[in-house]
């Protein structure tokens, strides 16, 4: 029987956020990068339900990978993560998925959203294009002095996202408060964006 879906986590990081051999497991099955590989093999994990990201781990090799990468790890300002955001808000209005709670924090983004008909992987493949095309519009992109003749930039997004769905109300909720306590582990306030709305619980 399937099960219905009441929300989706979505979950990505900025380029250089989390390295296919992040000793703490990755989402990536090969590493490519011939100046990676130095660095230990792709360190694939199947499990999407739980956050790796306080798992004990050789920090120092984690860095050491980061510092060989061919461009420096992106890390958005208030400026940048705003513009972004905003991005995000609109596409999502446009496609009628409502938002529940979202954080973009300087190497990470965090949204939950509602069900809809678009899989969490190529939604978040979306919200990635269209706030890429904001700091381009607004000459806001990392690696804006990068542009070449036919306006493209390097990506300042890591390939892979973490797509994780809820299937009851008591899941969305955990998510939810989960996001909107996020950029307190950064010393941060809480983030309030104008597309986000209140969780009214799973509507049949």
């Amino acid at each position: 029987m399937r099960r219905t879906v009441h929300g989706v986590h979505l979950c990505w990081g900025t380029y250089g956020f989390w390295l296919p051999n992040d000793p703490r497991g990755s989402g990536s099955r090969e590493v490519w990068g011939d100046h990676l590989k130095p660095f230990g093999e792709a360190t694939f994990v199947e499990d999407r339900k739980w956050s790796r990201a306080r798992q004990g781990h050789d920090r120092g090799l984690r860095l050491a990978a980061k510092r060989e990468l061919m461009r420096p790890a992106v890390r958005f300002d208030g400026h940048q993560a705003k513009c972004v955001a905003l991005a995000f808000g609109e596409l999502l209005t446009e496609l009628v998925i409502p938002v529940w709670a979202c954080a973009v924090l300087p190497d990470h983004v965090h949204l939950v959203v509602g069900p809809s008909d678009i899989h969490g992987d190529v939604l978040s493949q979306r919200l990635k294009g269209r706030g890429t095309k904001a700091l381009v519009a607004a000459e806001l992109h990392p690696f804006q002095s990068e542009m070449d003749a036919d306006g493209q930039v390097p990506k300042c997004w890591q390939e892979l996202q973490w797509p994780v769905f809820k299937y009851d109300s008591a899941g969305v909720r955990r998510a939810i408060s989960y996001v909107e306590d996020n950029p307190l582990k950064e010393g941060k306030r809480r983030q309030a964006w104008p597309f986000v709305v209140p969780y009214m619980g799973h509507q049949v």
